[in-house]
C-alpha cells in the first residue's frame, strides 16, 4: 500500500512520521484491498491547545474513506482518526457480506 503523508506549513519528525505510518500500515491488515492512503497534518491558527488536525483519506477499489480529527498532538489526532477509520473498514465489510 503507498503512504503518502503531508504536513502543511510545518515540518514533521521523523518520530511522527514513523508514527504515523505504522499506525496506517496496521489498517491494511484489516482490509488488504488499500490502494493508498494520503494523510494531512495541518495547525488550526485558533488559541485554543486543541489546535492539531490530522485528516486520513483511505483508497480502496469502488470507494474512498476518510477520517478527520483534532486534538492537542497529532499522535493523539492521528490515533482517534485511525479508530474512526477501524469501524468504516468494519461497518464496509459488514455491508459486503450481507449482499
Amino acid at each position: 500500500m503507498n503512504i503518502q503523508i503531508h504536513s502543511l506549513k510545518f515540518d514533521a519528525d521523523k518520530k511522527l512520521l514513523d508514527f504515523i505510518e505504522t499506525k496506517v500500515q496496521k489498517l491494511a491488515h484489516l482490509n488488504e484491498n488499500m490502494i493508498s492512503a494520503e494523510v494531512f497534518l495541518r495547525l488550526d491558527k485558533s488559541d485554543v491547545m486543541a489546535n492539531k488536525i490530522s485528516e486520513i483519506k483511505l483508497e480502496m477499489p469502488r470507494t474512498s474513506l476518510f477520517a478527520k480529527k483534532q486534538c492537542k498532538t497529532f499522535e493523539e489526532a492521528t490515533d482517534q482518526a485511525i479508530d474512526a477509520l477501524k469501524k468504516q473498514i468494519t461497518k464496509q465489510k459488514d455491508k459486503i457480506r450481507k449482499v
